[in-house]
Parts: C-alpha cells; structure tokens; sequence
C-alpha cells in the first residue's frame, strides 16, 4: 500500500517554505512530505533523515529527481551529531511520527496485528532488540508497564501475565499467535469495541523496541536549537504518549505574550524566544480521513522560534 502523508496541505502551510530555505524532514519515510517541500524550493535543501533501511531506499530513488535532498541514516535523536558543523541553523523542521504504511502493511516487518509475521517491530533494523525478545525475556511487572503505560492497555495485566505463563510451555513466535493469546484474555464485551482488540499491545511493544518517546524527547530538544528566529517546528503525532511529550515540551519552551507590549513582552521573549504557531491542535479533516483512514488519530502541533 502506497504511504499517503498525514497533514499534508496543512503542515506545509505551517511551516512557511522558503525558497532559498533549508529545511529538515527528520522521520522521512518515503518522502512524502520531503518531496512536498522541495517542490517550493529553488537553491534550498532539504535533509532526510529515516533509520529505516527501505526508507533509505526510497529516498535515494527520490534524490534523482532533487540533487537538493540530503540523505541521512540516523535516527532523529542524533540530529545535532548528523548534521556536525554543516548546517548550525535551519528555516523549519518536520516530525511526522508513527508507523508508515508500507511498514504496517509487510507482514515480515511484524508491526501489523492483521498479517502474520515475526515478532520483530524494529525500524532500525540493525538493533539487536525485538518484540520478540521483549515477550520473552521481560517480566511481569516490565510487560504489564509496558502495555499500560505505552498503549493504555485496560487489560495489561492478565495479558502479560498470560505472556508469562505461554512462554513457559510454548514460545511465541508471531504476530497471529500474539493475537489470539490477546483476545483469549480479553473479555467479551472488550472484544466487541470498536478497534482491534490488540491494537494497544502492539503499538506498546513498538514503542518499547524503538525507545520511541525517550528518542522523541531528545530529538524535540536538539531541534529548538537548530531553528533560526522565525523559523517553526511541526509535529504531526498519532497516539496520546507521542502527543503528551510533544504538548509538554512546547509548552516548556513558548510563550503567550498576548497583550503585552513594549519592554514586558520583550523581556518575556528573552526568557522564552519561542511561541506557539497553533492555539489548539490542528487534526485532519473528514475528507482526508475519508480517503486515509490511518490518518484519523493524527494531531500536528507547531513552535515558532521569536528571536
């Protein structure tokens, strides 16, 4: 299934292209939104940054077509060391987080609860950590924070307690077999809610393989120093951990000056030189949930460097 960008129009919009700008698209997948950029340039660049090996690929193939795209292998927690003394400042930065659908959508990458597939969930595939190794090794109380904490899993601890008592007898080895043990746990009025019942266990466990909010954390904090005065951070998140980190983090750093003028709204922007670019959070209208179902959970919040 071909990756439709989330947000698209809108968060493009937001981030005011320039040019002659340089622009930092740090979850690149198949450069969608990269490509939606460099569209509007003209001696500007963009650098991608994918730690997954095929979105490389994809944005190689890409990079043909825009000699102004940069390709980089990295997670996007290592921005700062990536890019070294090259660039020290940018015009605007994309996040686009989650999972892309060529990821979901191939049962060997084991992120989808519809395919079967190994246990696997890593999008960098190079670390050694796997779901797998998660549901084998970690204990009760490990696997129930886990599923509680990154997925707001109701039933978190008779699932893990069920993966405990599983693998003393019998390994499990795929995504179907980690299904069916989920809906022989839940109940059944749980079972007939709206969404798939094991939903919030794998994307828990995804978050867990990839270390997805303490890298987003680090990533949001090297991003805010690379941005030059009026230039913006987007966040397009999917899930409310993402979200949280996200809303915290801005929050942190900006200020509403509001009707405050001449040398108390000055002395406020040095204190925080970054502002809010979205009062309330921007979500995808019906017509593109319409045409992109996946896209329904989807939230874009915005920062905007003053001075």
């Amino acid at each position: 299934m071909e990756h439709i960008p989330v947000l698209l129009k809108e968060t493009i919009e937001m981030l005011q292209i320039q040019p002659e700008g340089i622009y930092l698209d740090l979850t690149a997948g198949r450069g969608g939104h990269s490509k939606a950029i460099l569209s509007q340039l003209t001696s500007g660049q963009v650098h991608a940054f994918d730690q997954d090996k095929s979105a490389i690929d994809a944005l190689i193939v890409l990079q043909r077509e825009y000699k102004n795209l940069f390709i980089y292998h990295q997670n996007f927690s290592h921005v700062i060391t990536a890019l070294k003394d090259n660039i020290r400042l940018v015009d605007g930065i994309l996040m686009d987080l989650g999972v892309s659908s060529p990821q979901f959508d191939v049962a060997d990458r084991g992120f989808s609860y519809r395919l079967d597939g190994p246990l696997d969930m890593r999008m960098d595939q190079q670390q050694l950590l796997t779901a797998k190794t998660i549901l084998h090794t970690y204990d009760l109380k490990s696997l129930t924070k886990i599923f509680r904490e990154y997925g707001d899993e109701t039933f978190a601890y008779p699932i893990a307690k069920a993966v405990i008592a599983t693998r003393l007898e019998k390994p499990l080895h795929t995504t179907l077999e980690l299904v069916d043990l989920i809906k022989r746990v839940k109940p059944g009025k749980a079972l007939q809610k709206k969404g798939h019942p094991a939903k919030q266990v794998f994307q828990a466990l995804r978050i867990a393989v990839n270390d997805e909010l303490n890298r987003l954390s680090d990533a949001i904090d090297q991003s805010v120093q690379l941005l030059k005065p009026g230039a913006r951070l987007a966040i397009i998140s999917f899930h409310s951990g993402e979200d949280r980190i996200v809303k915290t983090k801005f929050k942190s750093l900006a200020i509403n000056v509001g009707t405050r003028t001449g040398i108390e709204a000055l002395t406020m922007a040095k204190e925080k030189p970054y502002k809010l670019s979205t009062p309330s959070l921007i979500k995808p209208t019906a017509e593109e949930i319409k045409h992109n179902h996946r896209s329904e959970s989807a939230t874009l919040r915005v920062l905007e460097r003053r001075i």
